[in-house]
């Protein structure tokens, strides 16, 4: 029996395939293949949950499915009862700066803060609306004063760097919502957003001596990972992408100094200093490996990110920091243009665009212009299919021959193709693509 898929959701999708970015919403009904790096990053999302911390850097070319692998791990994190945040890193957002760049890459994190409940971003409010609720059924409960209660859980922050403030920040939110006071309740929200730019200005709205900005990041987000447990939530997942801006900055006093910070975060999480913390960052291969400009070029973090020599040739290990994107393989993407057209079609077979023949030849039109990058890269095979399924949607009498002339059917020219003429895209089991 097959599942329509919602108008709305098929044109989000569609379209931002299209364009080449990646959709925010039914990433499940396109995912294939790669499976054990999926289960590698649900292990870690385990972990969080479960009290640890976890950091893995995501390599892989300009258009192999980073951003899209990104997406697809924070929706599990909030299946599994996580809050996540995300930002892409630019030259105005790092993760050390003295010019507010780091404060800015914060400030960025907290608008896209997502709950299960809200998975579009824009939940910090809700979250702290969440804590101050708990407590307050807490109190009711247990016949005590509810600022007391508030008081009380927040006790555990105040002996991490930042965290009395922190603390006298929630509760000032709390104040506000007792008394009615929203004024009071949105300065509490902006100075959580690290949207205060002089401790005067946060003074004058709630009575805290600091601010969020450049040199307390990573402090910050360890406390907001405590906080979201005390919020009922089981853990926060970071996930930065992007990562090649670092390897692009020009100044190799400020490379080094980002550098330093990603050490730091990676000393926290792999020394268990960190709790309920998860880090994922997205990079290319040339901002790990590059020995002058790239990650490899501090000693300390080359030696850390190392991998594993044992793992060559088929053998494959993702218990590393470093998880390497494979190429999509020929199985893969048959099977993922079997999904869109799918999609195209509203999840209706009847409606299907275009016949398993059409796509083998899609295919080889794609290895003969495109080389191996087709199944390497696969964001340009996916925005020409795209496109492909446009033209046909619009000129409904037009045969798909006529679009690509020159190519013949590849079961007879092409033989590595020819076995993927029998797949039934109701039943791909056997190639494992994951669902949520």
């Amino acid at each position: 029996m097959t599942v329509p898929i919602r108008p709305r959701e098929r044109d989000a999708l569609l379209q931002a395939l299209r364009a080449g970015v990646v959709p925010r919403v039914g990433q499940r009904h396109v995912q294939v293949g790669r499976i054990a790096e999926v289960q590698a990053l649900v292990a870690d999302v385990e972990r969080v949950a479960d009290g640890g911390s976890a950091v893995r850097f995501v390599v892989g070319e300009f258009g192999a499915g980073k951003t899209f692998f990104l997406h697809l791990v924070r929706s599990i994190a909030l299946e599994k009862k996580l809050v996540t945040t995300h930002a892409d890193l630019n030259p105005d957002r790092r993760l050390h700066s003295t010019g507010g760049q780091a404060r800015s890459l914060y400030a960025e994190l907290m608008r896209n803060m997502a709950t299960r409940a809200k998975p579009d971003g824009g939940a910090l409010s809700g979250v702290v609306e969440r804590f101050v609720s708990t407590a307050l059924a807490e109190a009711q409960q247990n016949g005590a004063d509810p600022g007391h209660v508030i008081r009380t859980r927040l006790a555990d922050l105040s002996e991490l760097t930042g965290g009395y403030d922190f603390a006298e920040v929630v509760g000032a939110y709390w104040r506000g919502h007792d008394t009615g006071n929203e004024q009071l309740k949105v300065a509490a929200v902006r100075w959580l957003r690290a949207e205060y730019s002089t401790k005067t200005e946060a003074r004058a709205a709630l009575g805290v001596r600091t601010i969020i900005d450049d040199s307390t990041f990573h402090d910050h987000l360890k406390l907001m990972s405590r906080f979201v447990r005390l919020a009922g939530y089981d853990g926060l997942l970071v996930c930065l992408d992007e990562m090649v801006n670092l390897y692009k900055l020009a100044s190799t006093q400020a490379r080094n100094s980002n550098y330093e910070q990603v050490l730091r975060i990676l000393n926290d999480t792999l020394q268990g200093t960190a709790a309920h913390l998860g880090f994922v960052f997205g990079g290319t291969p040339e901002f790990l490996t590059d020995t002058r400009r790239g990650l490899y070029s501090y000693p300390a973090l080359q030696s850390r990110l190392a991998e594993n020599a044992f793992a060559a040739g088929d053998l494959i290990d993702h218990s590393g920091p470093v998880l390497r994107l494979v190429p999509l393989s020929q199985e893969d993407l048959y099977v993922l243009l079997t999904k869109l057209r799918h999609v195209h079609a509203f999840g209706d077979p009847i409606g299907h665009l275009l016949s398993d023949d059409a796509l083998l030849a899609f295919m080889q039109h794609c290895a003969k212009r495109l080389g191996e990058a087709y199944f390497r890269t696969p964001r340009m095979t996916i925005k020409a299919f795209c496109d492909l399924l446009a033209v046909l949607d619009q000129n409904r009498g037009i045969d798909w021959r006529q679009i690509l002339p020159s190519v013949e059917l590849p079961k007879e020219d092409n033989p590595d193709l020819a076995p993927l003429a029998g797949y039934d895209e109701h039943n791909d089991d056997d190639l494992s693509s994951f669902r949520l």
